[in-house]
């Protein structure tokens, strides 16, 4: 998603003149000091597992894997899966041991294009880490830094030390953040570059910029070690599509914007109506879900063009398809069974219809409208399995807290839509864990379970690769054909971070009595359903 103007004002505007740091809004509360989680161990063992482990190998075990402090440091099989344990062959104990029989073990998620909450979402930091954490994301790419650098800032670096409950951050502040006027010079864009990579930056966001303007600050940022990633707003398009700034050497393109551009051949810019208005959120939206329809056909000269060029500059996709979701389907979004326990009442009246907030666009959506989207849905997924396919890097985005995507929940939901689109579970895995870390430079410590990176890892007690949906925090329906009842099964675990291990279940309790205080505080019972038409 793309901040619209109102709430980038408060980014770009919050901070000092020329490059320096954005300020923050010091009444924005931070994330409380870690009361969660415990470890690191010195030695832990998790025994009896099936793993798997991020590469794209097969789903391997028993094995017994052991950390030592925030690091994997022996993978040991055991047996054969049915037949006796090999107790011969099974690691030392350890000072803290699971008894994972039965669980399958991945790597931690990485969440590619994540934002921390914030004010006009009414959504605390808390809030947003612990869903993250009870769903496996051990690392978020933070795109806009949308609550002021410094405080984003100073997750990142509270995070890596493991004082907060949270993912690992990256932050990539959203290119112009800390000035009071926009950027207009190459010079300006290098300056602001600096500043922002000596505050500490791992990367810088874009929407659009003069063509110049962002080809130095892109190439900048390559100077500086900084990753980049980019929503190629629609008002930009017109001067500049992803072949372009993936020349340039940028890192990763955010949603779909950009693409279909870059395959028009039947013109130069989208065929939009006569009484087509940008800052009209229903248009912007409703119309966005045509783009692809006007592209170059699947299969075309132009097709195989732009998906070998990209592939040969290394670039990275990360489509987002969930945050769109709604488009193709709103009584789907709007009645997703997580939100009455899991989504905050204030997190549900931003998404609502509404003039001010970003993605509360649905004024009178309709059939038609869906069915467009759906169209759009079908072209942009092949797009993306075939650059899959050949070899192209995709990573796995949610963008929650906007259209009606609750953060964590989001996240597995993007999981799914990378299925429905052509990938294997093996590929959905490998897009969620090594894929990302790859393209955040990461995959030397991070992204695969293996001797020698950093301990994240996710515990679950149902096999993903047969159903995706155990991962979520609400866990998998299945009916019991010996009681003749429904049953939910799965849900993650445990998730483990830098060698400490969380359990997912009481994150998740944590969030459900923030969700009832806040209720309360509402006026409303805490067990209440969210109204539909509140």
């Amino acid at each position: 998603m793309r901040y619209s103007t109102f709430l980038l004002l408060s980014v770009f505007t919050l901070g000092l003149a020329g490059p320096a740091v954005a300020q923050s809004d010091d009444t924005l509360p931070e994330a409380p000091s870690r009361d969660r989680g415990a470890g690191p161990y010195d030695r832990l063992v998790i025994r009896g597992a099936t793993l798997i482990d991020g590469t794209g190998a097969p789903a391997r075990g028993p094995v017994d894997i052991v950390v030592q402090g925030d690091s994997i440091a022996q993978i040991q099989p055991i047996g054969s899966p049915g037949g006796p344990i090999n107790e011969k062959a099974r690691p030392d104990s350890g000072d803290r041991e699971i008894d994972a029989s039965g669980m399958y073990v991945l790597p931690g998620f990485v969440d590619m294009h994540a934002h921390l909450g914030g004010k006009p979402q009414g959504t605390p930091a808390e809030y947003v880490l612990k869903l993250w954490m009870a769903h496996g994301v051990t690392t978020a790419r933070e795109v806009a830094a949308g609550n002021g650098l410094e405080w984003t800032l100073r997750h990142q670096e509270r995070s890596a030390a493991n004082e907060i409950t949270a993912p690992r951050l990256a932050v990539y502040p959203a290119f112009g953040t800390g000035r009071d006027a926009p950027i207009t010079t190459p010079r300006q864009a290098r300056e602001w570059v600096r500043g922002v990579a000596e505050a500490g930056a791992k990367g810088v966001k874009f929407f659009e910029a003069p063509p110049d303007v962002l080809k130095a600050a892109i190439k900048e940022a390559q100077r500086h070690g900084l990753r980049t990633a980019m929503h190629h707003a629609q008002p930009g398009t017109v001067q500049y599509d992803v072949m372009d700034t993936a020349t340039w050497g940028l890192t990763t393109g955010e949603h779909f914007y950009g693409y279909p551009e870059a395959l028009f051949t039947e013109r130069s810019i989208q065929d939009y109506p006569a009484d087509y208005n940008y800052q009209d959120e229903q248009d912007r939206f409703r119309y966005a879900g045509h783009m692809w329809q006007q592209a170059a056909d699947p299969g075309s000269k132009r097709w195989n063009t732009v998906l070998d060029s990209l592939l040969a500059l290394d670039f990275t996709m990360v489509p987002t398809f969930g945050i769109y979701e709604a488009n193709r389907d709103l009584m789907r979004g709007r009645r997703a069974e997580w939100h009455d326990t899991y989504t905050l009442p204030s997190l549900w009246n931003y998404f609502h219809p509404s003039f001010k907030n970003h993605g509360s666009y649905h004024y009178y959506w309709s059939s038609g409208d869906e069915a467009a989207w759906d169209t759009h849905y079908d072209l942009w997924m092949q797009f993306v399995n075939e650059y899959k396919n050949r070899g192209g890097r995709v990573g796995v985005g949610s963008d929650s807290g906007f259209i009606f995507k609750t953060y964590g929940f989001g996240y597995v939901r993007e999981l799914e839509l990378l299925q429905e689109a052509g990938f294997t579970p093996l590929e959905v895995i490998r897009s969620a864990t090594l894929e990302g870390a790859k393209a955040m430079g990461r995959a030397d410590s991070l992204g695969s379970v293996e001797v020698g990176k950093q301990a994240d890892l996710v515990l679950v007690d149902r096999n993903p690769l047969e159903n995706l949906k155990v991962l979520y925090g609400t866990k998998a329906l299945r009916f019991n054909k010996e009681t003749r009842t429904l049953e939910r099964v799965g849900g993650v675990d445990y998730t483990v971070k830098d060698g400490i291990v969380y359990d997912a279940e009481r994150l998740l309790d944590d969030v459900e009595q923030m969700v009832r205080k806040a209720k309360k505080e509402a006026g409303m019972a805490p067990d209440a359903d969210l109204e539909l038409t509140q």
